[in-house]
């Protein structure tokens, strides 16, 4: 009978092989056998060193002491010598409830924003953990976080907030070995007790008092939705801060009621009526404990610390954070004093000043207010300011950029004026309307330079260099000098019809200082951990923006202002080369001086009441000075502090004039400049505007020989405005030749 060789399955034909192959079939049979078998054996052997490693990690784990590491964890912000204290952001206001003294539908709120799942985990989440890995993968937002309240509670109360792998890696044994220490009831109190929810606020009962003005046990569900959208990040969900903020607020808000509808612990009902609160419903904020002139630095810390350091509130609270600033004590002190001194005695004037380092950006000193504990609104950075004459600079900065003027070209400096470009139908007055300009009292001064109109702040010369320039040109060479705000190009813009920040014109003169290189300010130079694990230090961020040349025609014009100008007042007491500009709005609506040093760029903006254009904020009637201008009293708080902050300074001399554009010929305006009108009327004016060079008597004895006593303020009609200013724009009148 025949019988196949054939072999009966794939096993036996391998053994067939061997077989017939002898070692060689060995060689390649016998390894593929062993090596499943070998890789099974060191996963498993891994896993078991895996687990004994953990369990002795987590034998070895102790719980710390909450109280120690809080007291541990406080945040200090020092001046730049790096140990002189401005103040402490971490001063806990906590207020200890019983978990039975909060609503069951706060409570609930919290879970469904953070752990709905809380009560049958083990204090950790690997589901959670995967999710929050997964969303940082694909870039998104997670609406729900990837730890436990109990690995909250542990990080926020136990651990510090540096982001290091061995920090989570105990966060997670500590979770661990807390969900077997306390019960749930307790680590939820615990928890509630010690998460910030912004506003200085720890615990929720606290929180609760700080947004709403009520004991916990009243919150509704709506209130203890929005608190608990708050721990998520303070400075992302408070109202106060802008709509942006209001909205972020609504909508995680909206997020956690309908969560808590889904989970069953809200009717259909209750959803409804649970509406987002009211702006009347959340009481006003409570100012940190740190008052005074230092209440707006530690505020301005704080706002870096966010948006550029990337640290979030927690971290700033609780987070042992070691802050050092750019603000130098010495310089800090001479502005304060300068102010005090200066202001004494003068009630409903608003003083800001900003000093910024050329070529750096680190502001070295800042004046926003006398107490911030009484008013949040910083002056040298939050309020805006008609800018007056000091924005004559930027025209000069234009017309240069042309290519179509030389500071030793001269111009028609008499006055009045009147250039078809500056007519404006919707004006005051009829001499506006004709495109009318002139300067303070009218005086004339026959052909000038352009150093001398700078000196003397002439408007009608200044006039024709922003016809020369142009006002687009005029507001972007503002703009790239450094300031921030929205500028309206127009011809009325050369004289000051714009808004400005104080801290802006601080940063824009020094780039002129800095010789054309524009820096971004800043206000903190570095931050470490009490632990070290978190470190950074602040890189000047700067650009260059202005030729070199062009910039020492511009500074050598402005010298001359501090040297035989309406600064005057600041060249002979300063003692050392410098340059700057006075600036007045008319009406008296804001006055200025803004100036520098090859070392220090400093401003000084005063505005009265609340900054409206309306007569009562007029500074025209101050006891003692009369009208206030860039000449009276900016002038003398700028000197006073430039004379204690350049102290033990290098007496540095700025670069000589180029003279560029030797051969540049002013292009002719569309129409020609008229000096003079057939019939030549003045007109009443509403308020006279403020001098150039005369200032008044100071309340102290103080005058100099050169200085020349303020006319007697006469009854009767006021000098009229001298600038139209187009709507919607309330500065009417602006740029007064100071």
């Amino acid at each position: 009978m025949f019988m196949s060789t054939a072999p009966r399955s794939r096993a036996e034909a391998r053994r067939r092989t061997d077989g017939r192959t002898g070692r060689a079939g060995r060689s390649r049979g016998g390894p593929q056998r062993r090596w499943p078998r070998r890789l099974l054996y060191t996963m498993l052997g891994l896993f078991v060193l895996g687990v004994a490693g953990v369990g002795i990690a987590y034998a070895m784990t102790d719980v710390p002491e909450p109280n120690e590491v809080a007291t541990a964890q406080t945040s200090v912000i020092y001046y730049a010598d790096g140990k002189s204290e401005i103040g402490r952001v971490s001063e806990y206001n906590r207020e200890s409830v019983k978990l039975e003294q909060v609503p069951v539908h706060v409570q609930r709120a919290l879970l469904a924003a953070e752990d709905r799942n809380f009560y049958e985990n083990n204090g950790i989440s690997p589901t959670g953990i995967a999710r929050a890995v997964w969303v940082a993968i694909k870039g998104g937002e997670a609406t729900q976080g990837g730890s436990t309240i109990t690995q909250q509670y542990v990080k926020n109360y136990f651990l510090s907030q540096d982001r290091t792998l061995s920090r989570k890696a105990r966060e997670i044994l500590i979770s661990v070995k807390i969900d077997g220490q306390q019960s749930k009831e307790e680590i939820l109190e615990n928890y509630l007790n010690t998460i910030y929810y912004g506003r200085g606020a720890y615990g929720i009962q606290t929180a609760s008092k700080a947004y709403f003005n009520k004991d916990v046990s009243k919150l509704t569900p709506a209130e203890g939705a929005f608190l608990a959208s708050a721990i998520r990040g303070p400075s992302f969900y408070d109202p106060r801060l802008g709509e942006k903020q209001k909205q972020n607020a609504q909508t995680r808000s909206a997020y956690i009621l309908d969560a808590m509808e889904e989970q069953g612990w809200l009717s259909p009902e209750q959803r409804a009526a649970a509406t987002f609160p009211t702006d009347k419903q959340f009481a006003p904020y409570r100012p940190p404990s740190v008052g005074g002139t230092n209440g707006y630095l530690v505020q301005l810390v704080k706002d870096e610390l966010l948006k550029k350091v990337k640290v979030d509130e927690g971290d700033i609270s609780t987070g042992g954070l070691r802050i050092v600033t750019t603000i130098d004590k010495k310089k800090q002190a001479a502005a304060v004093k300068s102010i005090a001194d200066r202001m004494k005695g003068i009630k409903g004037i608003n003083v800001g000043l900003a000093s910024v380092k050329p070529g750096d950006g680190a502001v070295e000193a800042l004046y926003g207010g006398s107490d911030y504990a009484k008013n949040q609104f910083n002056t040298a950075t939050d309020a805006t300011m008609q800018a007056g004459s000091v924005f004559k600079i930027f025209t000069l900065i234009a017309a240069l950029q042309s290519g179509d003027l030389s500071i030793r070209q001269s111009f028609d400096g008499n006055s009045p004026q009147y250039f078809d470009e500056f007519e404006n139908p919707a004006g005051a007055t009829d001499f506006n309307r004709r495109g009318g300009v002139r300067n303070f009292n009218d005086r004339d001064y026959g052909r000038v330079t352009v150093p001398e109109a700078t000196a003397d702040s002439v408007n009608t010369v200044f006039a024709q260099l922003n016809i020369l320039a142009t006002p687009q040109k005029t507001a972007a060479a503002a703009k790239q000098a450094g300031i921030t705000t929205k500028l309206n190009p127009n011809y009325a813009n050369v004289l000051g019809s714009d808004s400005v920040k104080v801290i802006d014109m601080a940063n824009a003169y020094a780039t002129l200082a800095a010789k054309g290189v524009r820096a971004t300010p800043y206000y903190v130079k570095s931050v470490t951990s009490t632990s070290g694990a978190f470190d950074y230090k602040a890189q000047p961020r700067t650009t260059r923006v202005f030729d070199q040349d062009l910039v020492s025609d511009v500074v050598y014009s402005m010298q001359q202002v501090i040297e035989k100008g309406s600064g005057e007042y600041a060249g002979e007491r300063l003692n050392r080369e410098a340059a700057g500009k006075t600036g007045t709005s008319s009406d008296n609506y804001s006055a200025w001086f803004d100036g520098f040093t090859p070392q220090l760029a400093t401003a000084v903006g005063l505005y009265k009441g609340d900054g409206s254009i309306k007569e009562e904020n007029q500074m025209d009637d101050v006891p003692g000075w009369g009208s206030i201008t860039g000449g009276t009293i900016p002038v003398r708080i700028w000197t006073d502090y430039m004379r204690a902050a350049t102290d033990g300074m290098e007496k540095l001399k700025f670069p000589e004039p180029a003279y560029i554009n030797k051969n540049a010929a002013p292009k002719r305006t569309q129409q020609p400049t008229r000096t003079q009108e057939p019939t030549r009327t003045r007109e009443p004016e509403r308020t006279p505007e403020p001098t150039p060079e005369p200032t008044p008597t100071t309340p102290s004895a103080e005058p100099t020989p050169t200085e020349t006593p303020k006319p007697t303020k006469t009854k009767g009609p006021k000098p009229s405005i001298t600038l139209p200013f187009p709507d919607p724009t309330p500065t009417t009148g602006a740029g007064g030749g100071g």
